[in-house]
């Protein structure tokens, strides 16, 4: 397993290298001049030529990712250009390793940025996916075993009306209901979970519903349909016929049998929690990475969209290195070699 491990590890710092590499040369590369976004509308035509050198954006596409290669490897010190440096002592800049960027709509290091932020949506993210884990394969067990009864067909039939509705519809839903209407949960507000953990988690309860609904809708649907197969197997009926009880039966055989590809599939929507996490972010008004990108998006901050993108990719491949390790634990039949 170690010289998986390590071999995965590597795979997924080439794609990470790839990535990055294609990013650049997607917004690098285009037409339009990140360096007038960086100056501001006003800016005259020699400022706007000092912006575009002191950022680096007068040299190659190539010699600027070399740049920020160099920068996530051993650290980068901004501006680039020694004679702006020497010039301008009070504008330099530290950014130790690993460095993803100087931000120009913010004047900032990327990774002070985002580590500003990163708490927030990762706590978003983590309630998110429990609550979708936790209660999705509980109530697709629970239809499984009341197959065709009342309760089989009112989870199906919620779980469809949940997936039907957009993740800002249920999180307004919740805010305007729950929250403003009824008052049992007063308005959610992100407190760190350091600081007070029953206000982090009642800060988190609305929000993590709204993200995680969708999802276990669809993980209610998948798991009925994996545990309705798995129960008809031989080895199914071969321990229900030793006598086992329906606890054993579901908690040790089938269970472990239905985990395999829902770990599978919990890897691969992590990246999805992103596109989730921006809406969600905005309608409950929590400033993380997803409400940073938007605004990363509206700046065209190109070193803060790279920085944000890597990070996301970043967290799907250490999530699927961590599935494919979980395979060994969840069915020993597996072997990784």
């Amino acid at each position: 397993m170690f010289a998986y491990t390590i071999r995965r590890v590597i795979t997924g710092i080439l794609l990470l290298v790839v990535m990055s590499v294609v990013t650049f040369y997607l917004f690098y590369a285009s037409s339009t001049t990140p360096e007038r976004y960086a100056c501001g509308p006003k800016c005259t035509a020699a400022q706007l030529e000092t912006t575009k050198k002191s950022l680096g954006y007068d040299e190659p596409t190539y010699v600027q990712w070399g740049k920020f290669a160099k920068g996530v490897a051993v650290g980068r010190t901004f501006p680039d250009d020694p004679e702006l440096r020497k010039a301008a002592p009070q504008l330099v800049q530290e950014c130790p390793a690993p460095c993803l960027g100087f931000s120009t709509g913010y004047s900032a290091p990327v990774r002070s940025l985002i580590q500003d932020k990163l708490p927030v949506s990762f706590s978003l993210a983590i309630a998110a996916f429990v609550l979708w884990m936790v209660g999705g394969v509980a109530l697709g067990i629970t239809a499984a075993l009341f197959k065709g009864r009342l309760l089989d067909r009112a989870i199906v039939g919620l779980s469809l009306v949940a997936f039907a509705f957009p993740t800002f519809f249920i999180g307004l839903l919740l805010l305007k209901f729950v929250s403003i209407r009824w008052g049992l949960i007063k308005l959610p507000a992100y407190t760190p979970l350091t600081e007070n953990p029953w206000l982090w988690a009642t800060g988190m309860i609305l929000p993590a519903i709204t993200l995680a609904v969708v999802y276990m809708a669809g993980y209610i649907r998948i798991t009925r349909a994996f545990v309705l197969e798995t129960m008809s197997e031989d080895y199914i009926r071969t321990a229900r016929a030793k006598g086992l009880n329906q606890r054993t039966v579901i908690g040790k055989h089938t269970l472990r049998a239905v985990l395999t590809p829902l770990v599978t599939l919990s890897g691969l929507d992590l990246a999805g929690l992103l596109g989730g996490a921006i809406i969600t972010e905005q309608v409950f008004n929590f400033n993380g990475v997803g409400k940073l990108s938007v605004t990363a998006i509206q700046r065209f901050d190109l070193p803060l969209i790279v920085g944000i993108v890597l990070l996301v990719a970043t967290i799907v491949i250490v999530a699927n290195i961590i599935v494919d390790l979980l395979y060994a634990v969840i069915d020993p039949r597996v072997r990784l070699g």
